[in-house]
């Protein structure tokens, strides 16, 4: 998502400005060679800061573009570096899985939490296994999270969905 570019210095179309110093003192309503004259002896640039300002003329500043813009730059950069990403892994069941198969799966599951992940866990049905699925579906969820509870995991369940043949519910640890 790209900012919306400020006009600047000559790109300015209006001829009539209301004109703000760099020190943020409003010097009216004046004419746009007038304000870029000002800005010149500055040395700094015009900014149309707001189309369209108090009487439908619009306001520009006297500013550093290149600075504001690193400014935000950085600022952005900030805001990135402070976001977590937050991971979900899924693991695969299916309904006759057997034991060993669900345990392995089950402590790759759990070495995902510990990391912070989080955690979906996907039961897959074919067959004739959908016609069971009603009483299969939620007793394989209670296993799972017996077994959490078994290895002193305190996951809590986010949220249940169920499309088809997959139903998968997602865990995470709880603070």
């Amino acid at each position: 998502m790209k900012d919306k570019v400020l006009p600047i210095n000559e790109k300015i179309r209006a001829i009539k400005l209301q004109v703000i110093t760099s020190t943020g003192e409003n010097l009216g309503v004046i004419d746009k060679s007038e304000a870029l004259q000002l800005a010149k002896n500055e040395g700094l640039d015009l900014v149309q800061i707001s189309p369209e300002g108090k009487d439908a003329i619009p306001v520009a500043k006297i500013m550093d573009f290149g600075k504001e813009l690193y400014a935000k730059k950085k600022k952005l950069s900030e805001s990135k570096k402070k976001q977590k990403v937050i991971k979900v892994k899924e693991i695969k069941l299916r309904p006759k899985i057997g034991e060993h198969d669900y345990m392995t799966k089950l402590n790759q599951g759990m070495q995902f939490l510990r990391k912070g992940m989080r955690l979906k866990v996907t039961i897959m049905f074919r067959g004739r296994e959908n016609a069971s699925k009603a009483e299969l579906g939620p007793a394989i969820f209670e296993k799972v999270t017996k077994t959490f509870k078994d290895n002193e995991l305190n996951a809590s369940q986010e949220q249940d969905s169920r499309s088809g043949p997959f139903w998968s519910r997602v865990y995470f640890l709880k603070s």
